[in-house]
């Protein structure tokens, strides 16, 4: 059933301000689904997105993420009209996904909105992953994430506030592996696996999984752990001797990036010395200094915002307005594309 009137065949908005989130969307940016503040464990960097990450809520009690207000069919409403209007990379995030109960509607849902150009992703921790392949199977989803930042029991404990073991996410891995043609890794450099990052490499190599190795962002979540972030430096001196083929990515939006080849599967290091994709509401910004990231992402959270700056939950779209009207679809287009234009020429 199509929710809320949404045509999957909705026509491209024409008018003023639709060609900045088409030129967003060129650029490859990339709409961030938070499906809710929910995860079984607890990562002291999580950003959940610009809400309460679940982290920061078991340590402080006075902390509460947003109030839920998006069910499934709002979610599906929302993302099917942006990517009618071009966005073409739909990421799924959280808190864990995987831990909502929304996850099975919201990625069933995309089957409707699947095409060649489209991307559907499920960034998840992977615990959780083997009770859900069977129905994940199903889904338009073409790529699973996996984040992979420790190899060792205890510095799971350490990073993630946990009791798991790690094999429960390596089997989580291997569950993916089996059930969709694209798994990826992505591991954060911190100091608490700074002495796991070449067995983490090893694993990914072995396994021919690609993987991406992210430098540390600021947030006011992550502020008080700042000596936790180390350099890229040593990892990249490294897969230099792995390897002579190096390229540098600094197209598009988001952070530059180092990609290596090594025996045919590209390692990726998102790393902050390449510069980032800065528009015009960033000229002014008081937090442009510690900004690494810059333009990369329009974040939608269970709370029905929009926002397309992780540091500025001052700039966030409120989207309760347009789905509550008749066409709702073409009303939410209208807004982001308005929003986003806006922010692109330093209006907000």
């Amino acid at each position: 059933m199509t929710p809320l009137g949404l045509s999957p065949c909705q026509s491209p908005l024409t008018g003023v301000g639709t060609t900045a989130l088409r030129n967003f969307a060129a650029l490859r940016g990339q709409l961030r689904v938070s499906l809710g503040p929910d995860c079984n464990i607890a990562c002291w960097f999580c950003h959940n997105e610009g809400d309460i990450p679940p982290g920061s809520a078991r340590e402080d009690h006075t902390l509460r993420p947003r109030r839920r207000l998006l069910c499934a069919e709002h979610f599906v409403t929302i993302i099917g009209a942006l990517i009618a209007q071009g966005l073409k990379r739909v990421y799924f995030t959280g808190g864990e996904p995987l831990a909502s109960r929304l996850a099975r509607p919201v990625l069933e849902g995309m089957r409707q909105f699947a095409a060649p150009d489209v991307g559907f992703s499920l960034i998840t921790n992977g615990v959780l992953l083997p009770r859900a392949v069977p129905w994940l199977r199903e889904t338009a989803l073409d790529k699973v994430k996996v984040s992979l930042h420790y190899f060792s029991d205890e510095t799971f404990r350490e990073i993630a506030g946990t009791r798991l073991p790690v094999s429960a996410v390596l089997t989580g891995i291997e569950a993916a592996r089996e059930a969709f043609e694209r798994v990826e890794l992505n591991t954060l450099l911190q100091r608490q696996n700074e002495h796991e990052i070449r067995s983490i490499l090893e694993y990914a190599l072995e396994h021919r999984m690609p993987i991406q190795f992210i430098e540390l962002v600021d947030t006011d979540f992550n502020a008080s752990r700042q000596s936790a972030a180390i350099s890229a430096e040593r990892l990249i001196a490294h897969l230099r001797t792995l390897t002579g083929t190096e390229r540098v990515e600094i197209a598009g939006v988001g952070q530059g990036r180092r990609v290596f080849t090594v025996d045919g599967l590209e390692i990726e290091v998102i790393h902050r010395e390449l510069g980032r994709h800065h528009v015009g509401q960033c000229g002014s910004c008081p937090l442009r200094p510690r900004c690494v990231e810059g333009f990369w992402a329009l974040r939608l959270d269970h709370a029905g915002g929009l926002q397309p700056c992780l540091l500025r939950d001052d700039l966030r779209l409120d989207l309760a307005g347009p789905l509550a009207t008749a066409d709702a679809p073409t009303t939410i287009a209208t807004a982001v594309a308005g929003h986003v234009a806006a922010f692109t020429e330093g209006t907000l």
